[in-house]
């Protein structure tokens, strides 16, 4: 019986993927952005509850190597795909609903949100791994990298979009609103995701005419002898450091930024969250920019991934000390310039290492890119939970301890700052090292890709 070969994915295909992060991001920005400012503005809730809740989310994400390790033994990955989207959107809805029960029976809406939180977090972990997975074995290995940035890109613009959306959807702010609000996100959501995935993977057996002749698919082992094997590899294992440290910086400002544009800044639910918007599309152009440069060094054949990376955390280092400054001049601060400065700064170094994990995650075995996926998805997760919690947590202790509210944020921000700059120095040790690591040793060939640089050389 003659074998049928399929093509990669053309860049429409690519970006048909895309639209199912853009559907995560959407979801999600609901939930970790515009609840979280409704619970500790309109329902007077300490910014802490809001924070162990999309902490818990993150936490829940520590699975994600098993749902990536599931894809792998099964035969296909869009079941995956759409069941954790159809678990994400009904958790949203269900967050939202106990964020309104707050006002009026505040423990059972705070049983409901930690049930709905999980729900979230399984679904992002089992939707979004699965996605990346299925990028990485069924993009041509020269456009990985590429790949991960498109749908890094679209991610944002989901949330930019959503963010819209749903700050004119709630002005004026009421309860109806943001259940409306809620449940037109999750609809559109979980229809784009269905129609996206749709004959996009390929059948089961398929061979994609790009595969690497060197990939060997290996015998199945066991979870966690899958974890340990890729573990010990030293690529791996510093490139998940450095996500897990860059991401926690990341993180940190992400639920007090519109806490703070309220309670300093005195602005309301739809100009907080029009102003998260403006960020996020600070966050896109630093993307795109850094991605077409980006793409032209690496053609060239120059490194760019560390350099880049390094520039964006020393930008957002810079950017966070003017919030800093922010908060303690107050409103006669440029906060919106100051904000798209630091979206523009963490869009850059963002792109650099998305695209640096699309391409390590498509080389070596194709029997485990999903558990790959997974572990560097993980430590991903993990930092923002801890960033996101320990920031809430911390401008909560401040404030009740400084005289001023704005003070309690300086300081938060200020060790924020100090984050990107030690995420900056790991990332020059990207590119430092001059010995190439081979994480394809049986074939004895080092994991560059055209947008990884000296990345493909850590040691």
């Amino acid at each position: 019986m003659t074998e049928t070969i399929h093509k990669p994915l053309d860049w429409f295909g690519i970006a048909r993927l895309g639209l199912v992060q853009s559907a995560l991001g959407a979801v999600v920005a609901l939930t970790t952005s515009t609840l979280n400012r409704v619970m500790v503005v309109e329902m007077a809730t300490p910014a802490m509850l809001p924070a162990a809740l999309v902490g818990l989310h993150f936490a829940v994400q520590i699975t994600r190597p098993h749902w990536g390790y599931g894809s792998d033994l099964g035969s296909r990955r869009t079941p995956w795909i759409i069941g954790g989207m159809a678990c994400l959107c009904l958790g949203a809805l269900g967050a939202t609903d106990a964020a309104l029960m707050m006002a009026t029976t505040p423990s059972l809406g705070i049983f409901i949100s930690v049930l709905a939180y999980l729900m979230i977090g399984m679904g992002v972990g089992a939707s979004g791994t699965s996605l990346l997975a299925l990028l990485a074995t069924r993009v041509a290995p020269d456009r990985r990298p590429a790949a991960a940035s498109i749908t890094w890109i679209m991610m944002i613009l989901g949330i930019v979009i959503s963010s819209i959306v749903v700050g004119k959807l709630i002005d004026p702010f009421s309860s109806q609103a943001l259940a409306f609000a809620a449940t037109w996100v999750a609809g559109c959501a979980f229809l784009i995701t269905l129609a996206a995935v749709h004959g996009v993977e390929l059948p089961v057996g398929a061979k994609l005419l790009a595969d690497e002749p060197s990939t060997n698919e290996g015998p199945s082992v066991p979870f966690r002898q899958a974890v340990r094997e890729i573990w010990a590899e030293p690529l791996a294992r510093n490139f998940s450091i450095f996500v897990f440290v860059s991401m926690l910086a990341y993180s940190a400002q992400d639920l007090i930024l519109e806490p703070f544009a309220g309670l300093v800044f005195h602005m309301t639910p739809s100009q907080s969250t029009q102003m998260s918007g403006i960020q996020n599309m600070a966050v896109l152009l630093g993307m795109i920019l850094t991605g077409a440069i980006g793409g032209r060094a690496a053609r060239s054949g120059k490194s760019w991934m560390a350099a880049w990376a390094i520039f964006g955390c020393l930008g957002s280092a810079l950017a966070l000390l003017g919030l800093a400054a922010a908060a303690e001049v107050g409103p006669g601060w440029p906060l919106m310039p100051t904000v798209f400065a630091l979206g523009f700064a963490n869009g850059v170094f963002a792109v650099s290492a998305i695209g640096s994990m699309m391409g390590l995650a498509g080389h070596g075995q194709k029997s485990r890119v999903g558990i790959r996926m997974g572990i560097w998805g993980a430590a991903q997760a993990i930092a923002f939970g801890v960033g996101g919690f320990f920031g809430a947590v911390g401008i909560d202790g401040l404030r009740a301890v400084l005289p001023e509210t704005g003070h309690a944020f300086l300081v938060v921000f200020l060790i924020e700052g100090a984050l990107f700059l030690v995420s900056a120095y790991l990332a020059s040790r990207l590119g430092s090292s001059e010995r190439p690591v081979n994480v394809n040793a049986d074939e004895g060939e080092s994991a560059s890709s055209p947008l990884m640089g000296h990345a493909s050389t850590l040691t």
